[in-house]
């Protein structure tokens, strides 16, 4: 290796504009609203998002959405493997290609798998970290989905909506507290992390994107199931003016063992949704399903 080319990694060259618009052209792929493909053309911003993420050199980081690989070149570049979930075939067809001709050193910790995220429920690796671009109009299904069913996810940091970034992060008696942020703090705290501006992507959307950490904790002492406890969200927020004695109503069966179960987990029933944290629904629901003897 020449002097000129012996850079350290943390400078190692990442995909740029021209870079992302001429692999695109190459496999004839249009971004499209359909899939919410806006792929990062800013250097700079993949190594924020790095860094923003605090991967550990030892960890597996799953992303979703790859894309062309403008992040996946950086998460190679601070992780000792990366799995990603891309649905589009053409993408997905291309990345294996674009990490061995940009980051062959690292091209055989580079694992792809060909599916809907919101599907895939088994990986080649078992992932320790989550960093990812995600589709504005899946983000929410997509980080629930994959905290229910990879327990080794241990923390992450995804890119969304920034209003959506927002609401996951949004904490008790927040006018934009409702089902997204009680159910994920059903599996861990949820921050925000950052803005991030439209220039840096191409195409450039219409709004700005919001950078959501996230740190797993550990799973709540309860014996009502998650099933049970969401249950319970989506009934309090279906009817956000109500209060939680009307609202829970339906799913109690009645407003007087709606009304039981709230005494019974110490809440008040002329209460709102809105104002509750995850444990308070978790005792709700226990007591509507108490354990058996």
């Amino acid at each position: 290796m020449t002097e000129a080319n012996s850079e350290p990694a943390a400078v190692a060259p990442l995909l740029g504009a021209a870079d992302i618009r001429r692999l695109a052209e190459e496999i004839g792929v249009r971004p499209t609203k359909t899939l919410g493909q806006n792929f990062v053309i800013d250097g700079n911003t993949i190594r924020r998002i790095v860094s923003a993420a605090g991967v550990d050199p030892e960890e597996t980081v799953l992303e979703v959405g790859p894309g062309l690989g403008s992040l996946t070149l950086g998460l190679l570049d601070a992780a000792k493997e990366v799995v990603a979930v891309e649905i589009d075939p053409a993408l997905a067809a291309k990345l294996p290609e674009t990490v061995r001709a940009w980051r062959p050193e690292a091209a055989d910790n580079f694992h792809l798998v060909l599916s809907d995220a919101m599907k895939v429920t088994e990986l080649p690796v078992q992932p320790t970290a989550l960093v990812a671009n995600l589709p504005y109009n899946v983000a929410v299904p997509v980080v629930l989905h994959l905290l229910e069913h990879f327990p080794s996810l241990r923390h992450g940091l995804v890119m969304v909506q920034d209003e959506v970034a927002d609401r996951l992060a949004a904490t008790p008696g927040s006018k934009i507290y409702g089902v997204p942020s009680v159910k994920a703090a059903w599996y861990g705290q949820m921050r925000k992390a950052g803005v991030i501006g439209m220039n840096v992507f191409w195409p450039a959307p219409k709004i700005h994107s919001g950078l959501v950490a996230f740190t797993r904790q550990e799973a709540h002492s309860t014996h009502a199931t998650r099933e049970q406890v969401f249950a319970v969200i989506d009934a309090a927020f279906a009817q956000r003016r109500k209060t939680l004695r009307a609202a829970l109503a339906g799913w109690a069966g009645g407003a007087a063992e709606a009304e039981r179960c709230l005494v019974a987990a110490g809440v008040d029933p002329a209460a709102r949704g809105e104002v509750l944290d995850i444990g308070a629904f978790i005792r709700i629901a226990e007591a509507r399903h108490p354990q058996a003897a």
